[in-house]
């Protein structure tokens, strides 16, 4: 047997049903479509949602909450994983990138309250866990707030 003498087995391939070609075919005038209307249309038939005229699910329902289109994510850094730093370190987003505990130095980030922390160092983040500030409280620990605009106004000037 040669390439050229392959056939498909039988009933593998369905011929496609050509419509529209006059009363002959069987198949003509209304193309199997029934009679006029809006369903008998090509393209979309029914737009989804569509309830003739009665007002629409989505339009009877409430609108209800406000999902931010840019929301502001947090980069979270545990308090137990500051404990690797040495007595009155200074922990900023830099130190923080190099420990590889952020992955970026210009998106913000937080410090939660998960761990317990011993030594006294100075922290400085965008948030703090009202838990993780009481940690640092009680251990003697130095902490600051970053102000986001001054870091976005110093990051515009750079470039």
């Amino acid at each position: 047997m040669q390439v050229h003498e392959l056939r498909a087995p039988k009933g593998s391939r369905k011929k496609k049903r050509i419509v529209g070609r006059g009363p002959g075919s069987g198949r003509g005038k209304t193309s199997g479509r029934g009679h006029t209307g809006q369903k008998s249309r090509p393209g979309r038939a029914v737009l989804l949602g569509s309830e003739g005229g009665q007002m629409p699910l989505i339009r009877r329902l409430p609108k209800v909450g406000f999902r931010s289109k840019r929301p502001v994510i947090y980069q979270l850094v545990k308090l137990g994983s500051l404990s690797r730093f040495k007595e009155g370190a200074m922990v900023d987003a830099q130190i923080l990138k190099d420990n590889g505990l952020i992955k970026n130095i210009y998106k913000p980030f937080k410090i939660l309250g998960d761990g317990e922390i011993k030594n006294a160092i100075t922290v400085s983040a965008y948030s703090f866990s009202k838990s993780a500030a009481e940690k640092l409280k009680k251990a003697g620990c130095k902490y600051k707030t970053i102000d986001k605009k001054a870091v976005l106004k110093s990051a515009a000037k750079k470039e």
